[in-house]
């Protein structure tokens, strides 16, 4: 049963999470690759800001689906269809991403088929989220509001196309801030950690895996195995930053000592404010690794170097406000290792790509070390 002010009451809360919503985080990180890949061809500030756009948008409604599955496991036939079409909205979303800004013509419609993406991912989420918990009326209108924003800018050319996307962001954004979220949403602290960690851990990978795209073509000599092996130094860098310190354990921690009340807020503010600096970090690091493979004993031109340096301080900062939010471990080195990696760019500039990635691999792995031995210190005091 649903209470006016209460969720509804279902009787096969989620307990570890399911093949399904694995293979769905796949889908869902097609659409991040996509946008890897656009920007790896043209590392601008106008590419970058149509990436944050598309990106906050589609983040929002991943997290609708996050919380959707958090509430009730998608066990039966019907639920696992309409999930299935779900993924499909976000699939031909994926495809449509290259081209969703460009002129009219040959690739004129793209913009509109990821509109109308949008509109089935919204849809489907509505209506499985109405069989579990009708607090669900509250958000719909502006998930609706914002995918028909989506559509009327798949139609709009540019600039207009952008102003359009920022609007959709900022009603879903503002959604939690008119609707109080309170009781009306549980949250299962076990199943929304893990997810939320697998997901990163397939973005790692499809990370790793535009190494080696960045390497097609090229012969594998020793500079080119040499830039590819830091490339992936990096990326396992940021991988300990999150896991290999235990911030997933003590995230989940943190969360089930919360009062359900606050829960709501803490996951709105860790797993949705935060982590889109850490996936961002993630996609544009990836970028910038796709260029500089290709080139590795050349010196990167400004964008891709910016790109590196700038998707590895996203990565740092957004943990920072993480652990922040969660109360979960002393922050202060690897903010400073954000900002000395950001720092680093124009000395990236200066050197050859290998020397550029084994410079910011260097700044995470030191940051780590120090915070490492200091953690030791103070218990040892």
């Amino acid at each position: 049963m649903t209470s006016p002010s209460g969720p509804a009451t279902t009787p096969d809360p989620p307990q570890r999470v399911s093949t399904l919503e694995l293979f769905f985080d796949l889908v869902f990180v097609f659409t991040i690759t996509q946008l890897t890949s656009t920007l790896a061809k043209d590392v601008t500030l106008a590419a970058a800001g149509r990436m944050l756009l598309v990106f906050g948008v589609l983040w929002w409604m991943y997290g609708g689906y996050a919380w959707l599955t958090n509430t009730r496991s998608p066990s039966r036939a019907p639920e696992r269809l309409l999930l299935l079409l779900g993924m499909a909205g976000f699939l031909v979303i994926g495809l449509s991403i290259p081209h969703a800004f460009g002129a009219p013509g040959a690739h004129g419609r793209d913009g509109l088929a990821l509109g109308l993406g949008y509109l089935v991912v919204v849809c489907v989420h509505s209506g499985l989220y109405l069989r579990t918990n009708r607090n669900i009326w509250r958000i719909l209108p502006f998930n609706l509001t914002s995918a028909v924003l989506v559509i009327i800018a798949g139609l709009t050319p540019a600039p207009a196309a952008y102003a359009l996307w920022g609007t959709a962001l900022a009603v879903q954004v503002l959604g939690p801030v008119v609707v109080r979220l309170g009781r009306r949403f549980d949250i299962q602290p076990a199943h929304f950690v893990e997810r939320h960690g697998a997901l990163m851990i397939v973005a790692f990978g499809e990370s790793v895996a535009d190494v080696g795209i960045g390497a097609e073509g090229h012969a594998v000599t020793g500079t080119l195995a040499l830039s590819a092996t830091l490339g992936l130094a990096l990326t396992a860098s940021l991988w300990w930053v999150f896991f290999g310190t235990g911030d997933d354990d003590r995230a989940e921690e943190s969360l089930t000592g919360a009062d359900p009340d606050r829960r709501p807020w803490l996951v709105l503010a860790a797993y949705f404010y935060a982590y889109i600096p850490m996936l961002l970090g993630i996609a544009v690091t990836a970028a910038g690794l796709k260029n500089a493979i290709g080139h590795p004993g050349a010196t990167l031109p400004a964008g891709p170097a910016i790109a590196l340096a700038g998707g590895v301080t996203l990565f740092l900062a957004g943990d920072v406000a993480f652990r922040q939010v969660l109360g979960i471990g002393a922050p202060w080195w690897r903010a400073l290792a954000a900002a000395l990696a950001l720092a680093a760019w124009p000395l990236s500039v200066a050197v050859n790509a290998a020397a550029g990635i084994a410079l910011l691999t260097a700044v995470v792995a030191g940051a780590l070390a120090v915070e490492g031995r200091a953690g030791h210190a103070t218990v040892e005091a």
